[in-house]
């Protein structure tokens, strides 16, 4: 029986109404239709699962390859007091075993699942087992090889559907374009088609671009002319320390943030810049996913980005509470070089490809045949100092190798430790009763977490130590002591990227990727870059309109205050009375060169001053140019 989806909205949310389309699609999924929602970055797509699989009875099955958000969404449903795992590449079997037989036997409402792992047979054998309720499918865009970030693993979902007869599932992206709709429902085998849109339009965001030889200095400025706070994105970890190093020296409240800092350190700042005591954070992309903070008042860019659908989210991290916010993007010619330079080195040869899949399992000491599913503490600076690869080059080439499925990279370590007792409650005590000097410690644990019992628990060693008034050494060589006792599993944290083996190793030469596949994803993310160059070259196109018509919005309106529209507004024209001249001069000037006269004699009847308005306007943009006989020409 299902529960009212709006009290279920109010208890855990704390929201009275629910934002425009969510409750249209919650609905759907209600009535067991398979589902695609397209909502905006930050339009609250997490509530259109999580609601209707807490008003059924019943297990959600969240599939989503961001293991950073699939953990902060995991934890924050703990917070509400519900009930939610995940299993992911990095896990040990043991782990995955715990979580599985806890969503076969308990209580559990949400299962985060990565897409690599839908392939392994833990979960191949054991998904009918669940009364799973939903299966939502986030990042879906991930199924589309015309999508920006394909994932061969996501493939595997429809081959899940039919292990789950009759479960509906919802499908959720922020960035489809108009080719991946109807592939995404294709592909998850849609019984059928059934799309809610939101328009992808944020009409408190301001888009702005700024073609500047001195990028720092204009950085300053915007963020003294803009109060809150903010983030400044940027391509490399050496760049955010000098962006940030900067504001600082100029008494800006800022700091720096990327996948090389240890989970405790990255939890450090983004919990100050959470709470407004760090007003700017310059980061690499490995900032911002799973983040809702609303007062974002700027997100500025740095660096071009490599396609608009990621620069779409980044900027959409500004302004979630619906006031005027900002999306600024600094570039120069250097800039436009190097976003070519970053394409051609995205793929590498297929022999470099090759070159590093051998080195990587030999620099692992992988025999062929072996290391599915084994997962790797991973330094690429000591990977390619070892085998003389450059870095840049070498992370591309395992990159390519992770989309086609062979391997799978975290850069975030783990944060916490975790332990599972694995005997029950007798067995404990009669272990206390025999080993009475571990009694007082195994009481500590007991008396410092629950849950130990059922599922895997985050401890921390320092926490213990203290307790007890011992060393954090003497505590993890207790901990150890325990699990050579066969009491605990202990999972120690992990300090180091971790880089798992997805499938068997296999003879480097065996690698198949066929020149066509190779050369559509090449071309794919070629035409991606060119539309990225499109939207900033751009000098009479307002900047929101290029944004929607990419992802297939039409007609759209000029949104007046982006750095475009601004320029137009200062000839003080109407947008009716600019397009009206403009619509009627193009066709003429595009078939043969007019003077000013002429054009005025073709607009009889419109005040001329207008026409020379239009007419200076598009020269000053660069759309007309005066030929040898000084008649103007619409330039191509």
């Amino acid at each position: 029986m299902n529960l009212d989806i709006h009290q279920i909205l109010v208890k855990y949310w704390g929201y009275g109404t629910f934002r425009p389309l969510q409750e249209d699609i919650i609905n759907s999924v209600l009535e067991g239709r398979d589902t695609l929602a397209l909502l905006p970055t930050g339009g609250g797509k997490s509530v259109c699962f999580q609601v209707p699989a807490l008003a059924m009875e019943g297990l959600c099955i969240v599939v989503t390859p961001l293991i950073a958000l699939m953990k902060d969404q995991v934890e924050n449903l703990q917070k509400k007091g519900i009930r939610a795992l995940a299993i992911h590449s990095g896990m040990t079997s043991y782990e995955i075993e715990v979580v599985i037989n806890n969503c076969v036997y308990n209580d559990v409402k949400f299962l985060y699942l990565s897409p690599e792992r839908l392939e392994t047979d833990k979960i191949i054998h054991n998904i009918d087992r669940m009364s799973v309720n939903l299966l939502a499918v986030d990042e879906a865009h991930c199924i589309s090889q015309w999508g920006y970030d394909f994932r061969p693993s996501y493939l595997k979902i429809a081959e899940i559907r039919k292990k789950l007869p009759g479960v509906p599932v919802l499908a959720l992206t922020a960035t489809a374009t108009t080719d991946v709709i109807p592939d995404i429902q294709e592909k998850l085998e849609f019984s059928e088609k059934n799309v809610f849109r939101s328009s992808f339009e944020r009409k408190n965001l301001t888009y702005v671009v700024l073609k500047e030889e001195d990028k720092l200095n204009r950085l300053l400025k915007v963020i003294n002319n803009l109060k809150g706070s903010g983030i400044v994105y940027v391509r490399s970890r050496r760049k955010s320390v000098e962006i940030r190093n900067f504001l600082v020296t100029n008494h800006i409240m800022a700091d720096f943030y990327h996948a090389g800092l240890d989970q405790k350190t990255r939890d450090i700042k983004q919990d100050l810049w959470m709470k407004g005591e760090t007003r700017v954070m310059v980061a690499t992309n490995a900032f911002g996913m799973g983040i809702d903070k609303p007062n974002v008042r700027f997100v500025a860019h740095m660096d071009i980005p490599d396609n608009i659908e990621s620069y779409f989210q980044e900027a959409g991290r500004a302004g979630r509470d619906g006031k005027l916010s900002y999306a600024v993007l600094l570039y120069d010619n250097g800039d436009l070089a190097d976003l070519n330079s970053h394409f051609e080195t995205a793929f590498p040869p297929m022999e470099t490809i090759k070159r590093v899949y051998r080195a990587l399992g030999n620099y692992l000491q992988l025999a062929v045949g072996s290391g599915k599913d084994a997962s790797f503490d991973f330094d690429i600076i000591k990977f390619c100092t070892n085998y003389n690869f450059n870095r840049i080059i070498a992370y591309n080439a395992l990159r390519f190798l992770e989309k086609e499925g062979f391997i799978m990279l975290q850069e975030f370590s783990e944060a916490d430790s975790k332990i599972h007792l694995k005997v029950n409650k007798e067995d404990i005590y009669k272990f206390q009763v025999e080993n009475p000097k571990y009694d007082k410690f195994v009481k500590v644990l007991l008396r410092s977490y629950s849950g130990l019992f059922t599922d895997f628990v985050k401890i921390s060693e320092s926490q213990i130590a203290s307790r007890l008034g011992i060393s954090e050494n003497r505590t993890i060589n207790l901990l150890r002591t325990l699990e050579q006792f066969n009491i605990l599993v202990y999972v120690k944290r992990k300090n180091q990227p971790q880089l798992t083996f997805l499938t068997e190793r296999i003879d480097a030469k065996d690698i198949f990727i066929s020149d066509e596949h190779y050369r559509n994803r090449k071309e794919s993310a070629k035409r991606r870059i060119d539309a990225v160059i499109k939207y900033i070259t751009s000098k009479t196109k307002c900047r929101n309109s290029l944004l929607l018509e990419y992802f297939g919005e039409k007609d759209t309106k000029r949104c007046g205050r982006c750095d475009v529209c601004v320029k137009r507004n200062k000839i003080e024209l109407s947008e009716l009375a600019f397009d009206n001249i403009l619509h009627r001069i193009k066709p003429h000037l595009k078939e043969k060169p007019c003077s000013v006269n002429e054009l005025t004699e073709i607009l009889d009847g419109v005040n001329e001053d207008n026409i020379l308005k239009v007419i200076q306007w598009l020269l000053d943009n660069d759309k007309l140019i005066y030929n040898k006989d000084k008649k103007l020409l619409w330039k191509s």
